[in-house]
């Protein structure tokens, strides 16, 4: 006996709502996959923690690290949160290197407490990188990837404060 299972993809969501649905995911996921490379181009790929502002990605890495080096080399970062079939994107630039001991408390204290490290409590020097957006593609079927740019030179493709309410968008199971 054969059995064959088909999966119906759920209708693709609108460009306003992938636009809210990614917005949430940035205020509300902790870590992220960020791929820079040295300036030959070898690549260099880690998790990461990250606090979202809003406007930037913060995140911190010690100095000796290659992401760091790559990053201050280049200034160039792809950002991937979320799992395959509910993939956000982002291409980016470093736009601010800060010091720990020079990071506001106030932003300090909001990146340890979102992600439960403190990199002003390490050993050796763990500089913050303000990462900005550039570009940013989601999707979670092939439904949405002819729809999939949300940010193209750093413009929301909608206005994300005209974004309906987060909505129960459930992704994949």
């Amino acid at each position: 006996m054969s059995t064959t299972l088909t999966t119906a993809n759920p209708p693709a969501r609108s460009l306003t709502l992938r636009v809210r649905d990614t917005l949430d995911r940035l205020d509300r996921d902790v870590d992220a996959w960020f791929a820079a490379a040295d300036p030959a181009g070898l690549p260099y790929l880690v998790p990461l923690s990250f606090l979202w502002d809003g406007t930037a990605l913060l995140i911190s890495t010690a100095r000796t690290n290659p992401t760091a080096r790559f990053l201050e080399a280049t200034g160039k970062v792809r950002v991937a949160l979320g799992p395959t079939r509910d993939v956000v994107l982002i291409d980016a630039e470093v736009r601010e290197v800060i010091p720990a001991a020079e990071l506001p408390a106030e932003v300090g204290d909001a990146f340890a407490a979102k992600t439960g490290f403190d990199p002003r409590e390490q050993r050796g020097a763990y500089p913050y990188f303000r990462v900005v957006p550039l570009q940013v593609q989601a999707w979670r079927e092939v439904n949405e990837l002819a729809g999939r740019d949300l940010m193209i030179d750093g413009r929301w493709l909608s206005d994300p404060e005209a974004c309906d309410p987060p909505a129960l968008t459930p992704g994949p199971a």
